[in-house]
């Protein structure tokens, strides 16, 4: 066996878009079949593709894989030789106990290898293209979601789908992970719950509030789940200022890239009537004005005395809109 076969079934897991861990011999105190240095590819389903030694340590190797594609972290371990098969962690290093008759000791470093995440993108809008050209850049897989789309339209993308079709897009397309409908008024509600049928931990709708909760209560009444319905987030993207369509597919991609950090708190579910419902007005305690005059020259006298309200205003009053100090 080449001790560098381990590259060629790497390309081979990636290719497949499976999760792997590289697992690496760091010392080996004899007697010891694995020597330092010596590699293998450990799935979670525990196929080992190389060589970090016999029988006694698979069981442990595997066991921390298994923690570690869950985790995204990678993980020391030590292998050591006593009657009890506890482990321990001792420091950044989690020890386990080996009852076989070797006698040896094995230290092992294991790297979780992770498929990219899958962003899931809908519509063919200039912000849709413009995130399906960004997303990739930071490590996404994007999976662009458009009637009538073509792959050479978004060649960025891993994978274009020219339907819409909700039923059809669950089964060539894994469940969980991140959407985001960038419709932008073609096919806004077919799009919505084709991404719901995805059932994504974070759903994000580029569409002002207003819009949003007027098909928020559509997709209800079709009979859409109405949590994951109220969970969807809109206005989608970090405030950033944007205009163009790159700088709110610039600012999507910031949201985004902050929820798979898990820099962002859970998503709320707010009932439906209330998302739909306009914000309700503050109500300010100051001098009633005259309305139509920019400069406030009708302003009636304000029933407080002068010194109540001064402290609020400026020390020195700046121009007003008309150009006048």
């Amino acid at each position: 066996m080449n001790r560098n076969d381990w590259i060629a079934d790497a390309a081979r897991l990636q290719a497949e878009d499976r999760a792997f861990a590289l697992v690496t011999v760091l010392r080996a105190q004899a007697p010891t079949s694995a020597k330092a240095g010596d590699k293998a590819l450990v799935t979670a389903d525990g196929q080992i593709h190389g060589w970090i030694g016999g029988g006694c340590a698979q069981p442990a190797v595997v066991k921390t894989v298994r923690r570690a594609l869950a985790s995204g972290q990678p993980q020391s371990i030590r292998i050591a030789p006593t009657d009890e098969t506890a482990e321990r962690t001792l420091g950044d290093v989690l020890e386990f106990g080996m009852a076989c008759h070797s006698g040896g000791t094995l230290e092992l470093f294991i790297d979780p290898v992770l498929p990219a995440p899958q962003l899931v993108v809908f519509g063919d809008s200039p912000v849709a293209r413009a995130l399906t050209g960004l997303a990739p850049r930071v490590g996404l897989r994007v999976v662009l979601v458009a009637e009538g789309a073509q792959a050479s339209d978004f060649p960025d993308a891993a994978l274009v789908l020219g339907s819409d079709a909700a039923d059809p897009l669950a089964q060539q397309v894994a469940t969980g992970g991140l959407a985001v409908v960038a419709t932008q008024g073609r096919r806004d509600l077919q799009a919505l719950k084709a991404a719901l049928a995805l059932r994504p931990q974070i759903l994000w709708f580029v569409a002002s509030e207003r819009k949003a909760g007027v098909l928020r209560q559509s997709l209800v009444e079709s009979g859409e789940d109405a949590a994951a319905v109220a969970a969807i987030v809109a206005p989608a993207g970090e405030p950033i200022g944007a205009q163009t369509p790159e700088e709110i597919g610039l600012s999507v991609l910031a949201a985004v890239v902050a929820a798979r950090r898990g820099r962002v708190a859970p998503t709320v579910a707010t009932p439906v009537a209330a998302a739909a419902r306009p914000a309700p007005k503050l109500k300010l305690d100051l001098p009633p004005m005259e309305m139509g005059s920019c400069c406030g020259d009708g302003a009636k006298e304000a029933a407080a005395p002068a010194a109540v309200i001064e402290p609020v205003l400026a020390p020195q009053a700046p121009k007003s809109c008309c150009g006048r100090s």
